[in-house]
């Protein structure tokens, strides 16, 4: 991987992250088009960039998550329960995620993700939602399970968990909060996972360029400190057409040109 690559990668994951448009569909394209294979050196790179955008997103929360662990230990714990479901999705949807991994399948997930989109945008299970610790645990447990579904390349799961919030009668602002902070967790459980499948690997040592992955770490970070802000400005508004529609036409683009015009 050249450094401009590493900067374009890490630029994507920066810019992508924090939108409801699959980061990782982004950065699988890119590494097919720069002809990037799949390695444990490629694995390593790519927790640098998620690294990266975890840096960001912890430093624009900072007082969310210091009052978590203070004042508001009863969303610190929903957001733990929320969690729960990972686990075993992890494992039941190993087939389906292995399955949907070819870049075949790449541009048909993306498309997946622009109706979840459209289905938040447009239906409602409860108009008015009255809060109690019963409804708030049905509900984070149901967010957390369609977050399973970001498993799979092309899914995201900021568009699930704001999505099904949405449907659920969630006002925006308590979605997409919860979402970005139900992301830290995630990101760390996911990379540590990661880490620990390669440090299990019978395989050899990794070769890998450190400046690369700076390049990424840092570009991810840069770029995802400006982004966090103006997605979650954006989000907030509740109007989640726009990445609906370029999810879509994405996805679309993405699916003729991995199966029909990709050599």
């Amino acid at each position: 991987m050249s450094s401009l690559e590493a900067f374009i990668i890490g630029l994507l994951q920066g810019i992508t992250e924090f939108l409801p448009v699959s980061s990782s569909a982004h950065l699988k394209l890119a590494k097919l088009i720069f002809g990037i294979e799949n390695s444990e050196s490629q694995v390593v790179f790519d927790l640098m960039c998620h690294f990266g955008t975890l840096i960001a997103v912890l430093s624009f929360f900072r007082k969310e998550i210091y009052a978590l662990f203070t004042v508001e230990r009863k969303k610190l714990g929903l957001l733990c329960i929320a969690t729960l479901p990972l686990a075993p999705c992890y494992f039941l949807l190993k087939p389906l995620r292995d399955f949907a991994s070819t870049p075949q399948c790449l541009g048909v997930c993306v498309i997946l993700t622009s109706f979840i989109l459209f289905l938040g945008e447009k239906w409602r299970v409860r108009h008015e939602r009255k809060a109690t610790f019963k409804r708030d645990l049905k509900d984070v447990l149901l967010i957390g399970t369609l977050q399973a579904s970001a498993l799979i390349p092309g899914i995201s799961r900021s568009a699930s968990t704001i999505s099904c919030a949405r449907v659920l009668g969630w006002k925006a602002k308590d979605a997409v909060g919860f979402s970005f902070l139900l992301s830290i967790p995630t990101v760390i459980g996911g990379n540590c996972l990661e880490l620990l499948k390669i440090a299990l690997s019978k395989q050899g040592s990794i070769q890998i360029s450190l400046g690369t992955c700076l390049i990424g770490l840092l570009t991810s970070c840069g770029v995802g400190l400006l982004m966090v802000r103006i997605a979650l400005t954006f989000l907030q508004k509740g109007n989640l057409k726009p990445f609906a529609w370029y999810c879509l036409s994405a996805g679309t683009l993405m699916y003729f040109y991995l199966n029909f015009f990709r050599g």
